[in-house]
């Protein structure tokens, strides 16, 4: 291995594969090793005999749950917002090509012990069960404002400088109560914490308005699209997108050990005895343990089931959220469920998955409250993974590390974690004004 590499990358996971494509299309010369013998990392996704395998040893599947090679479940289950981020960087890059995709049904949130609808406008504000009479017609006055607001039309604003108001502030002058704001902040704006009230109202604005314009691109039941055959046909496409403009891929690749200089700087990966150079290093937490921190715990439960979960509207794919505040706890509690309509169960199956950040030692009894929503199971696995965020000065060393995946079940934060990386590798943005139409889907999928 002779060659110098302007970047290694280390991992296959979704943001290395990513990252890996951008540095390429900038014309890096760019060599991607991963451990192990297959894509994905983290975010791999498995068949049935490797879902078995992983999560009960020898046992082989059940024959009534299907054939192993229809099933794709992914371990880090996400959706993407369709004018959303990942999107962007989709078409931006033309990975588009190698993927087709299909709208998501269903969005809700869970209040007050029962599901309900995402309302995204102020239409469906006056029609959802979630609010009285009154508030109704307050909510249906704020889902206008943020429809109506343009950051550069001044006429728009009602007198409020959003990079200065608070979004309780904002909030409050529409005179919503708390539950409104619960699933507004939550489930409209995807917020995970309730911090986000005491930060300038810009920020909730926008992701309400990413949150509407999405719900309206394919005219659905919720801003969601997903791949169909499910998200390991991701890290493949950017795989082949990097090989088109000269990166070199190298699967099952034992250790990778990187290698630094006398100043501390990365100057190559080792794996079977050659080293190859490199002036900089991208990898997932686990290539550079001693450069990471951990920062928590994703507990995740994945059920296969013969139905779609109750009062959803019978809908084959769907996304529930469980605002903290509905169980007590510190942090969000995210359902999703994908089915054979996505091509990744056996007809008439589907998948079902519940996640939240730890915040016990115990996860059956921590996930129970999105276990119960899913009615009967057929088979349910307990999944549970530290999560880790890079403690190094990539200044100093040039290594940059991927943040863990969080517990969401869409894809925003996750590409916030990817275009932060780019920037600091590259000292670049990526453009992401992009020409929406180009991740369209055929007819019949949406």
């Amino acid at each position: 291995m002779d060659v110098e590499y302007d970047v290694i990358v280390l991992g296959t996971g979704l943001k290395e594969c990513i990252l890996s494509g951008l540095l390429s299309v900038d014309r890096l010369k760019v060599l991607h090793m991963d451990r192990n013998d297959y894509y994905g990392g983290d975010s791999t996704s498995l068949n049935l005999n490797q879902l078995w395998k992983r999560f009960k040893g020898e046992e082989t599947p059940p024959a009534h749950i299907g054939a192993s090679r229809d099933y794709n479940v992914d371990m880090v289950p996400k959706f993407m917002m369709a004018n959303g981020a990942l999107v962007r960087v989709l078409i931006h890059t033309g990975v588009t090509k190698y993927l087709s995709f299909k709208a998501v049904d269903g969005s809700y949130v869970f209040n007050k012990g029962k599901i309900h609808k995402v309302p995204s406008t102020d239409m469906e504000a006056l029609k959802s069960p979630l609010m009285g009479l009154f508030e109704k017609r307050r909510a249906g006055k704020f889902f206008l404002y943020v429809q109506d607001y343009e950051e550069n039309d001044p006429s728009t604003h009602k007198g409020f400088d959003l990079t200065k108001v608070t979004t309780k502030e904002l909030i409050s002058k529409y005179g919503l109560d708390d539950n409104t704001i619960d699933f507004i902040g939550h489930a409209v704006a995807l917020h995970k914490e309730d911090n986000y009230l005491a930060e300038p109202a810009i920020d909730t604005v926008k992701r309400m308005k990413l949150y509407a314009e999405s719900v309206a691109r394919f005219q659905g039941g919720s801003p969601y699209i997903y791949p169909l055959y499910g998200l390991g046909e991701l890290p493949q496409g950017f795989a082949r997108l990097s090989a088109v403009y000269g990166g070199t891929y190298m699967l099952n690749k034992p250790e990778c050990k990187v290698e630094f200089d006398d100043e501390g700087k990365v100057c190559g990966v080792t794996s079977e005895g050659e080293t190859a150079k490199c002036k900089k290093v991208v990898c997932d937490p686990s290539y550079l343990p001693d450069k990471v921190r951990k920062v928590g715990k994703v507990f995740r439960a994945i059920a296969i089931m013969s139905h779609p979960i109750p009062n959803t509207a019978d809908s084959h794919s769907v996304q529930i959220i469980i605002p903290q505040k509905q169980l007590g706890r510190k942090s969000d509690m995210y359902v999703f469920c994908c089915s054979y309509s996505h091509n990744v169960a056996s007809k008439g199956k589907f998948i079902a998955f519940v996640s939240a950040q730890a915040e016990s030692e115990n996860p059956e009894a921590e996930l129970k409250p999105g276990i119960d929503l899913l009615g009967p199971v057929d088979e349910l696995f307990i999944d549970t993974y530290d999560r880790f965020e890079p403690a190094n000065d990539p200044s100093s060393d040039n290594c940059f590390i991927s943040t863990s995946y969080d517990a969401t079940t869409h894809f925003e934060s996750t590409v916030m974690d990817v275009l932060s990386l780019y920037t600091k590798i590259t000292g670049k943005t990526v453009d992401l004004s992009v020409d929406l139409s180009a991740a369209s889907a055929s007819e019949d999928d949406f």
